[in-house]
């Protein structure tokens, strides 16, 4: 290692209390999708501070709409600004994107959770709190990697974007608009949740609603009508025979666990109105997860047969159909080879901080690495120290030990990547 990477993980070293107190700031300040204005505003108001040129803008809603990537979602984009801080290279290097959302999932009145959800508390060496772990930890390594770079006396050939997005949770439009604005570099690095996996993939996932339709009755005379709750029972046994055989037909070699990777399920089952009604309707919603390579549209369509076939083996449904709709959230699933030179990198500089080989897989969850990987022309891996088993739990959290790591490795591959000025 040689004295200037040595000085650059010294330098991290010596701020390890700054990097603890700088992620619970983020993490205590609540940033449910929708409300990202406060998270940003701090962020970008960081960031200045380090001297970078932050562009923040609105997206306009209308425009994204004209776009291919583009999915319906229920409200608009006011007050919710995206983010690109940028510290401009000397010239001569590669350019490197650090892509991560700062929005999180509800808590709802704290249900469940051992503390304030927003408490950014520490116990056990984690930092615990809603966005910990998915993924303000994540942005956080980014910001910071840049930030103890420039301490170290560190002057990079390559840009570096460091790009901070809202709306991830619903529609990952806060990354495909940074593409839309024009932003792209010589590869990417999501800080997604990954355990410090190094992961080229990402799943893809469909959100599906099935409307089911019986045959009304009177509660006396309950034995003349057909009941959606039995019918939404047949949707739901198909629906796991259709994910069996998916489980046993789809590979990928990133994706060793096919039954991890591939949930094709009934998540909510809504019938009736009353108790003292006949059950004459159902709407059962439900997610379908694919892995790369596989035809986005036609594993829609795969659903769409399947419940078709039931209901023309079922008396009543083959004459009144259940609607299959896909609504909410649908990513497709991406990827880089494996070989890619980001990949390597991030790889590397994990092995020569920790001694050991990162696990290479994909990462079981969707990701914005699809925009810019489709669309951005940037190829992006996914590297961060959140864990995806734990994102979206309660009592969230992230290893302190984890995030300092992810720092390190951070301010290495930007070093390696960017190249520097002697």
């Amino acid at each position: 290692m040689t004295s200037q990477r040595q000085a650059i993980l010294d330098t991290i070293d010596n701020n390890r209390d700054k990097a603890i107190s700088f992620l619970q700031k983020m993490v205590a300040i609540p940033s449910v999708t929708g409300d990202e204005a406060a998270i940003q505003a701090f962020v970008a108001d960081y960031m200045s501070g380090m001297g970078l040129d932050v562009d923040i803008w609105e997206t306009n809603w209308e425009e994204l709409k004209k776009h291919p990537g583009y999915r319906p979602v229920d409200r608009g984009y006011e007050g919710r600004p995206n983010i690109v801080g940028t510290r401009k290279g000397s010239g001569g290097g590669r350019s490197l994107l650090l892509n991560g959302h700062t929005d999180v999932i509800p808590v709802g009145n704290g249900e469940g959770w051992s503390d304030n959800p927003w408490s950014a508390s520490i116990k056990d060496g984690r930092i615990y709190g809603r966005g910990s772990c998915d993924m303000k930890s994540g942005v956080a390594s980014h910001i910071l990697a840049v930030e103890f770079l420039k301490e170290a006396g560190i002057d990079l050939k390559g840009d570096v974007y460091i790009n901070v997005v809202i709306d991830e949770e619903v529609s990952g439009h806060g990354t495909l608009d940074t593409v839309i604005r024009g932003y792209k570099a010589d590869a990417g690095i999501s800080g997604e949740t990954s355990d410090l996996a190094v992961q080229p993939a990402c799943i893809g996932r469909i959100w599906f609603q099935i409307d089911v339709q019986g045959k009304p009755a009177g509660i006396q005379q309950r034995y003349l009508g057909i009941s959606a709750i039995d019918l939404g029972n047949k949707i739901v046994k198909a629906v796991q025979e259709l994910e069996d055989h998916r489980v046993a037909t789809v590979k990928h070699p990133l994706y060793p666990s096919a039954i991890d990777s591939l949930p094709c399920i009934i998540g909510s089952f809504q019938a009736g109105n009353y108790p003292s009604a006949f059950p004459a309707s159902a709407v059962l919603k439900g997610s379908i997860g694919t892995v790369p390579g596989e035809d986005h549209e036609g594993v829609k369509q795969s659903l769409v047969d399947k419940i078709a076939q039931v209901a023309a083996e079922d008396e009543w449904m083959r004459d009144h159909p259940p609607v299959v709709r896909f609504v909410g959230y649908d990513a497709e699933a991406s990827e880089i080879p494996s070989d890619h030179p980001i990949v390597d990198l991030v790889s590397r500089n994990f092995t020569e901080l920790t001694g050991r080989k990162p696990e290479i897989s994909g990462r079981q969850g969707a990701a914005d690495t699809r925009f810019l990987n489709s669309y951005g022309q940037t190829p992006t891996v996914i590297f961060g120290p959140g864990s995806t088993a734990v994102m979206h739990a309660n009592d969230e959290y992230v290893s302190i030990d984890d995030y300092l790591t992810a720092i390190k490795v951070m301010a290495l591959c930007i070093y390696d990547w960017c190249g520097v000025r002697n």
